[in-house]
């Protein structure tokens, strides 16, 4: 009877200390902007290196991918065949109408030019850019759309997958760069309605403040009017 006793104060006790539900991991931080906040560490070995450019079909404005390199530890980790020893040079990966990767900026070139210009001069990390081709088929527009993160918000020094995600928008050149997202809000998807020459996209904002997108957070919905000069941001209520 001892031994039942103990087995069952032993299980009790991993239910209760085992099992304890994982918080969300914050992806924002709210502290009060300082006069005078010192610099943060950065990353003097970081090599910046560039993708062979890629030209969505169609257009005239060759797309090169920039970033760092990548040194692994160990060398049986592999990266497509731009791998050297325990170097990664593969920034992106290109699927016709779509670049993906985790890079920090894209340089655009016109085919009938030598000069090369940046999406923007601010730090960013894009994780993909998508060439609207049927948007370009049908009304003449030659629009890319991104993912990227362009701010550090949970204050650990670097932007990256850990902070939050937006929506932006450009022309086909990297002109006319928009924030379709709201600051402080988190991307959750984005969806393109041919028929209506629309992007719908969702974003979650964390209204109690404790830094984690969660269930007790609200949702947003959105569209965008690609056709507009302006892609002003409207917003519609479905579950309401």
């Amino acid at each position: 009877m001892k031994k039942s006793a103990l087995l069952l104060l032993a299980f009790s006790a991993f239910a209760v200390f085992g099992c304890k539900e994982q918080k969300p991991k914050p992806k924002v931080i709210y502290k009060e902007k300082k006069a005078e906040a010192a610099p943060k560490n950065t990353d003097s070995s970081q090599i910046e290196v560039a993708d062979l450019p890629v030209l969505m079909e169609g257009t005239k404005y060759l797309i090169h991918p920039i970033g760092g390199i990548r040194v692994y530890e160990d060398n049986n980790r592999s990266y497509g065949s731009s791998r050297t020893n325990n170097v990664s040079y593969a920034i992106s990966n290109y699927n016709r109408f779509e670049i993906t990767g985790y890079f920090d900026n894209l340089k655009f070139q016109h085919i009938d030019s030598t000069s090369l210009r940046p999406l923007t001069d601010k730090k960013i990390q894009i994780q993909t850019a998508t060439f609207l081709n049927t948007i370009a088929e049908r009304n003449k527009k030659q629009i890319l759309v991104y993912t990227l993160v362009d701010s550090d918000t949970n204050q650990d020094g670097k932007i990256d997958v850990n902070d939050i995600k937006s929506l932006y928008i450009s022309d086909i050149s990297g002109n006319k760069l928009t924030k379709l997202s709201q600051d402080i809000q988190e991307l959750i998807d984005w969806n393109l309605v041919e028929a209506q020459n629309r992007i719908y996209f969702r974003t979650i904002e964390d209204i109690n403040k404790n830094g984690a997108f969660d269930k007790n957070d609200r949702v947003h919905y959105h569209y965008v009017d690609l056709l507009s000069p302006d892609w002003a941001v409207s917003v519609y209520e479905p579950v309401n």
